[in-house]
């Protein structure tokens, strides 16, 4: 079957990400339709998860390409970009303060920047509750894409924008994420001001490392008086259930924890230990390096269903770049199947190229922490 051209193409997106659906505003903004398929039941169902920073080359060329730039600005917290690396006895090791005009990486709450991009698409362009089982293979005709509940969709182009645990990738690839090793342990502290003003002045407005070469943590000041602590330690994926552990015991989790890190201050300790409720078990993952495949119509790959990566910093920022050059390839090509070859032209070299640097990295969080090693600073979830 010939390849329509993209304005007459009907286009599905599977994931309301930030990837997903920066590109289905970037392809609403020149014109062209598309429908974006989510698991989750509506836009509010779950919390999003922690912060992140869009960086001015990647993050902010898509949202500038969406024509969201300025309201993401307005939202951005610019103070969260303050770094500061701890020894384990919470001794200040570097310390970053961004400068009044620094816009190079301001932080955002994920469920900001969903909620920004969904305010910005067309009514009715997200479809909630619809998870998909898996995506047929052509037979001269367009992709059908089957959700759990039974129904099907057709489309000229299936994008992929779901993850690390995409369906979509299952149409081009037989690649699954491997375990790294590396697992973080998430605590959540609210009204930090009040509750938790030792931590407050410790961690700053931004962010926090320290780590001993074996252990680590990563905190994160989220806006609305919340911080997230990512305790990272290297154990088996199964370490909470090996430990006679359930990852509801909150309070044996946290005895086990002060056993674990008792070499540490108090000071530090506190942000391993007084968290407000449960901990959630995190373990990371990552796609082989690299993770290519050859071209099939009608299927494009994003964010991490293309390449996973560890957390150091670049998922998200890169989804959306990835998102904003293949819905432009979209717009500026002639048919639906050069655009996609076009994209993965560009973005399969770049994405084998920074996974091949990024290629351990989980390891390297544990590091003591090295001031000059930019690549740090997780994609916190």
């Amino acid at each position: 079957m010939k390849s329509p051209t993209p304005a007459s193409a009907r286009i599905g997106i599977i994931g309301a990400g930030p990837g997903g659906l920066t590109c289905a505003r970037i392809l609403q903004r020149h014109g062209i339709a598309v429908t974006v398929y989510d698991r989750d039941p509506d836009a509010d169902s779950r919390n999003q998860g922690g912060s992140l920073d869009l960086h001015d080359d990647d993050g902010q060329i898509a949202l500038r390409e969406a024509g969201l730039l300025e309201e993401f600005f307005a939202l951005a917290r610019f103070e969260g970009q303050e770094m500061r690396h701890l020894d384990p006895a919470g001794n200040l090791l570097s310390h970053h303060v961004p400068d009044k005009d620094e816009s190079a990486k301001p932080e955002i709450d994920r469920g900001q920047l969903r909620d920004l991009l969904l305010r910005s698409l067309a009514a009715g362009t997200v479809q909630w509750g619809r998870t998909l089982e898996s995506v047929s293979e052509p037979a001269g005709g367009p992709r059908v894409l089957t959700f759990t509940d039974g129904t099907t969709a057709e489309t000229d182009l299936v994008i992929g924008a779901d993850g690390a645990y995409s369906r979509v990738r299952a149409a081009v690839s037989p690649a699954i994420p491997q375990y790294t090793g590396v697992s973080f342990l998430e605590a959540h502290f609210d009204d930090m001001e009040n509750t938790h003003p030792e931590l407050s002045a410790l961690v700053g407005k931004g962010s926090a490392h320290a780590a001993d070469g074996k252990r680590g943590l990563f905190a994160q000041r989220n806006s609305g008086g919340h911080m997230r602590v990512y305790i990272m330690q290297n154990v088996p994926m199964d370490w909470i259930a090996a430990k006679g552990l359930h990852p509801g015991d909150t309070e044996d989790i946290r005895a086990y924890l002060r056993t674990e890190y008792a070499d540490w201050s108090p000071e530090t300790l506190r942000m391993i230990t007084e968290n407000d409720g449960a901990y959630v078990d995190r373990p990371l993952f990552a796609l082989p390096v690299p993770h290519t495949w050859e071209h099939a119509p009608g299927v494009a790959l994003l964010g991490d269903a293309a390449h996973l990566m560890p957390p150091l910093g670049v998922g998200v920022n890169l989804a959306m770049l990835d998102a904003s050059e293949l819905a432009l390839a979209l717009v500026r090509s002639a048919t639906v199947d050069d655009a996609v070859r076009a994209y993965e032209k560009t973005m399969l070299p770049r994405s084998a190229e920074i996974a091949q640097m990024l290629e351990g990295g989980a390891e390297s969080m544990l590091a003591v922490p090295d001031p000059d090693d930019e690549r740090f600073g997780p994609d916190c979830p």
